[in-house]
């Protein structure tokens, strides 16, 4: 009896957090691309003006980030201001809570089949790459090597902590400004 009036809540909690962590991702990938030599490198293959989605199917939450040239990505929230190019989308919130709260890589939830994509595969896997370096980058080695396929063997500490800390003052100069519009 408490177990079926706790599904519901937890439901809610597990999407509450899904929105929560599409907001900050959205917000460091936009982050990364300013501050990280590497991720722009990466981004810079991808056309200016490609739309890049993930979303939860098969209307849930959803982040929207745009190549707007020389590899920097521009975090537009839950709104797409044109046709997405690439969608990679989480087909139940509980498949994305568990890639999101890192209880299952991104690779093991595409082999498990919890994941579509929707779009040019080689631009998937290069958003995913950035997706990874984002993840070694803002996230405790620990934590980051259940999250990512392969941990960067050539990432230091002091390179971590400081593009960390720099990515993290962006995302929340973002939300201030956010809050402030």
């Amino acid at each position: 009896m408490i177990a079926k009036r706790l599904q519901p809540m937890a439901s809610h909690a597990r999407r509450s957090y899904v929105e929560l962590m599409f907001q900050v991702m959205g917000r460091a990938l936009q982050a990364i691309s300013e501050v990280d030599e590497t991720t722009r490198t990466e981004t810079r293959e991808l056309p200016e003006g490609f739309l890049f989605e993930m979303q939860v199917m098969p209307n849930g939450p959803k982040l929207i980030v745009e190549h707007t040239g020389d590899g920097r990505l521009h975090f537009h929230g839950d709104q797409a201001p044109r046709p997405v190019d690439l969608s990679i989308q989480f087909k139940h919130i509980a498949h994305a809570f568990l890639v999101l709260s890192f209880q299952e890589k991104t690779s093991v939830a595409f082999a498990n089949d919890r994941m579509l994509v929707d779009g040019d595969i080689s631009y998937a896997v290069r958003m995913t790459r950035v997706l990874n370096r984002l993840e070694s980058f803002i996230l405790p080695k620990l934590v980051a090597e259940r999250a990512v396929k392969e941990y960067p063997a050539n990432l230091k500490l002091p390179e971590k902590l400081i593009n960390a800390a720099r990515i993290y003052l962006k995302v929340a100069s973002n939300f201030v400004e956010t809050v402030r519009a």
